[in-house]
């Protein structure tokens, strides 16, 4: 893009401000800046009035689940299926690994962060052994695809590479980048990260399957006879990836998507709960749950919205193609944004002082028909590591690791 486009591109939005310093860049950093204004999309900006305007969301009832007991009793015959459809080709994973390790006080990619105590474990290693338990056991090695970020993609890419994979076959795994939205003050304008570069974040986890399709892996998709994609969090290392019994149990059901879920710990846990919105599949994020819903009772007297989601689901990819060329609404939510300031000095703020743009998985669950949310065992299927101590903590996981026999 040529510096006149990009000053024409930049005034429709109002965003002049970022080539301020473009006259002191060199070459190539005006390069970068005019390839990334080329790059963004800066319509989404329209969405800022001066407020945080909630998406109106429809009317919500229950859905119900497929509980602990309905599992064990058809156990044999959906762990038959899903073993088949693994063996057949027709699963593969992706793993959603485009965040970094702030919050667990690393620069690093999440994934590459060390839960050992005495030995490296790092939370890909754990994902990557998990995922190993399904191909040792079926003699087929399943294709996953990780997705990375502008921020994290080459660190993630070279450790996987200086860790030989984990063991893990390199034709089965691909990689490819989060796509990126600016982030923004309460006002609209664009925060400048440096003074060649827009700051910019992840577009949230209901942009994964958009930007596989941006990176051209559909082919591989359809040549390898790929018919399911179990999606997951790079966050929970105790979860089971590609599981026969989740597989079958959704394509028994006849479902266009299978959610792991588990019964929430308490009323108030900041976990999205499964439901129906206007008669369709959808979540309730934690944040958006009233007391209403919390004490809404099924006939039997248990709480009627108890299933909150762990972020391990099974699409049908067809399904997903033909849903991918839909708009998802996009989330505004309060961030904390490195910038420059006026003077270009470099600022990290302690507290939010503006928006990133996020679409959101449940979203994309929404424009389905069907879902089949299935129950796993917390203590087995759930340790989310989030914070450094506390709760959904690196020490929670690693207690729960090693409650399942698991050396760290």
């Amino acid at each position: 893009m040529r510096l006149e486009k990009a000053a024409e591109k930049l005034r429709l939005y109002g965003q002049e401000h970022i080539l301020k310093y473009y006259d002191t860049l060199s070459e190539t950093e005006k390069e970068e800046l005019l390839r990334q204004i080329e790059q963004t999309d800066f319509s989404v900006i329209s969405q800022i009035t001066g407020e945080h305007i909630e998406l109106k969301r429809g009317t919500i009832t229950p859905i119900q689940a497929m509980t602990l007991s309905e599992i064990q009793e058809h156990e044999k015959s959906f762990t038959d299926n899903g073993l088949e459809a693994i063996k057949a080709g027709k699963i593969a994973a992706v793993l959603l690994a485009g965040g970094m390790g702030t919050r667990l006080g690393s620069d690093d990619p999440k994934g590459m962060y060390d839960i050992g105590l005495t030995k490296p474990v790092y939370i890909f290693e754990r994902l990557i052994r998990n995922l190993f338990d399904i191909v040792d056991q079926t003699g087929t090695w399943i294709h996953l695809f990780v997705m990375t970020s502008d921020k994290n993609h080459e660190a993630t890419t070279s450790f996987f590479e200086k860790q030989n994979y984990f063991g893990y076959d390199p034709e089965y795994i691909h990689f490819f980048r989060q796509e990126m939205a600016p982030a923004v003050t309460y006002d609209g304008k664009v925060y400048m990260e440096s003074r060649n570069h827009i700051a910019t974040s992840p577009n949230g986890n209901g942009g994964w399957f958009a930007s596989m399709k941006n990176a051209g892996l559909l082919d591989l998709i359809h040549d390898s006879g790929i018919e399911w994609l179990n999606v997951f969090a790079v966050d929970n290392v105790l979860q089971r990836i590609a599981d026969p019994c989740f597989i079958g149990a959704t394509l028994e059901k006849n479902c266009k998507v299978g959610a792991k879920v588990v019964r929430k710990a308490d009323p108030d846990e900041k976990v999205g709960v499964m439901c129906l919105e206007d008669g369709r599949p959808s979540i309730v994020e934690y944040y958006e749950q009233t007391d209403q819903l919390r004490n809404t009772k099924t006939e039997t007297g248990e709480p009627a919205y108890n299933f909150g989601v762990i972020l391990n689901y099974l699409f049908h990819e067809k399904s997903l193609e033909e849903i991918c060329d839909t708009t998802l609404p996009l989330h505004l939510v309060e961030k904390k944004i490195p910038y420059i300031n006026e003077e270009g000095v470099f600022i990290k703020p302690e507290e939010p002082n503006g928006y990133k743009f996020e679409s959101l998985i449940l979203d994309m669950i929404h424009l389905l028909d069907t879902c089949l949310p299935y129950e796993v065992v917390r203590e087995k299927e759930f340790a989310p590591v989030k914070n450094k101590t506390g709760v959904d903590s690196v020490e929670s996981a690693r207690a729960l690791l090693e409650k399942n026999g698991y050396s760290l």
